[in-house]
């Protein structure tokens, strides 16, 4: 099949990968046929460095979408391609936020490195799936530049507290997003996963091609919304299968295959 006309991105957590954080065979090998017929096929995750690059590197070797839309990183070539950073403004909310709610934690990332000012029981768990060392320090000791992006992490119900806090009060010059049920991100002003998406798209001079867009929670809505064809799967949050144009079977059950059956036969 010739797929050299598309250029596709998933996100992984929810989509590409099971609850477990597997990659499914099914889909492994529906990847390696859509690459084959000439696809390009990235990833296009909230996760940063430290924590996309054992997955993406397993199945892509072009350069991908981290940190929700705020970078596009070569794994192949260990290089950022591009990035956009968060405004100083915005540094003084991570403590703002962090002292006004009890038990909730923080991640700062940086390029290579995650900050946590605040710690908590998600949070440790968080790290522990992840197998990610990170750099506990306060946040007057964390380096003023380079931030490109933090979020909060706790127990959905403290999260939803965080969410209106910020929605309701001077939180401005950035770009505020829900990741998941246990985590609130902040990002540089303009920066989402489909504007990630278009950084990748110029870096490879794929413009003319047919674009598609994997997701299965509220940061993936714009590159959803925007992409020729978006897709969702079945266990998606129902806001996002709402914005999509296809809704396959769940992130379980071989999603992503099936989204490249359903691209083969158009």
């Amino acid at each position: 099949m010739d797929f050299s006309n598309v250029i596709f991105v998933s996100d992984l957590d929810g989509t590409l990968l099971t609850d477990d954080k597997r990659l499914l065979e099914c889909d492994l090998k529906a990847l390696e046929r859509f690459r084959a017929g000439g696809g390009i096929f990235a990833a296009a995750t909230g996760r940063g460095y430290s924590m996309a690059k054992r997955v993406v590197e397993l199945i892509t070797d072009v350069p991908s979408v981290i940190f929700n839309g705020a970078a596009v990183y070569d794994f192949k070539k260990n290089e950022f391609l591009w990035k956009s950073e968060i405004d100083s403004c915005a540094y003084e909310y991570v403590d703002r936020i962090g002292k006004a709610f009890e038990n909730i934690a923080v991640e700062v990332l940086c390029e290579k490195t995650v900050y946590v000012p605040y710690l908590n029981e998600v949070e440790q768990t968080h790290l522990d799936w992840e197998q990610v060392q990170a750099d506990f320090r306060s946040t007057d000791k964390i380096p003023k530049n380079g931030w490109l992006k933090f979020l909060f992490s706790g127990e959905p119900e403290l999260i939803d507290k965080v969410e209106s806090y910020v929605k309701s009060g001077d939180f401005g010059g950035v770009n505020w997003v829900r990741s998941g049920p246990l985590f609130f991100e902040c990002l540089p002003k303009g920066v989402d996963k489909w504007s990630g998406f278009c950084e990748l798209i110029r870096i490879l001079n794929a413009e003319n091609r047919f674009t598609v867009a994997a997701g299965d929670y509220r940061n993936d809505t714009a590159m959803i919304k925007n992409a020729n064809l978006g897709c969702a799967p079945n266990n998606a949050n129902e806001s996002v299968k709402e914005a999509a144009d296809l809704v396959v079977c769940d992130n379980n059950s071989g999603s992503i295959s099936e989204i490249i059956d359903y691209i083969e036969r158009l």
